[in-house]
């Protein structure tokens, strides 16, 4: 068995055509698939566009926009045609209108109000000024004289 793997290993050095891929020849049209199926969203995955998911139905969607492309049509316009079919939610970066400016908007927002929050926060800790002790009274002799004996080192 030991003697084995040192064959096997200097085999696939001597044969590595085997190993190679085919190099695939990209057209035009393949790029503008490509282009287009990456900005709209996979509804079966929903996390994934339609030009990387396995889904079935994203290789129907795939097809579908082939063939508007070898029609003529534009990139815009085969998006309006999805987004008419399943809505704002199939495209990968959501339209900004509407109520969408909110989720553009609304992590910045939140990062501004809690720099705001934290920035007041810590101004105050600097600008507070010490709460007021309580009157203390001064310290008798007797309890001088005791605090003075207790600081000393012990006579050994």
């Amino acid at each position: 068995m030991s003697r084995f793997i040192p064959m096997l290993f200097v085999l696939c050095l001597a044969y590595p055509h085997v190993a190679h891929a085919d190099v695939v020849d990209e057209t035009a049209i393949d790029k503008q698939v490509r282009a287009i199926a990456k900005t709209l969203r996979c509804t079966v995955c929903q996390t994934e566009n339609i030009w990387e998911s396995g889904a079935p139905l994203a290789r129907q969607m795939r097809d579908a926009i082939r063939e508007r492309v070898l029609r003529g049509e534009s990139a815009g316009a085969i998006r309006a045609y999805f987004q008419s079919r399943y809505g704002d939610y199939i495209m990968m970066e959501p339209p900004k209108h509407g109520i969408n400016w909110l989720i553009w908007l609304a992590p910045f927002l939140l990062l501004f109000g809690g720099g705001l929050l934290l920035w007041r926060e810590i101004n105050g800790w600097v600008t507070r000024t010490p709460a007021p002790r309580p009157d203390v009274p001064p310290l008798d002799e007797a309890s001088r004289r005791r605090i003075r004996q207790d600081m000393e080192p012990p006579e050994v």
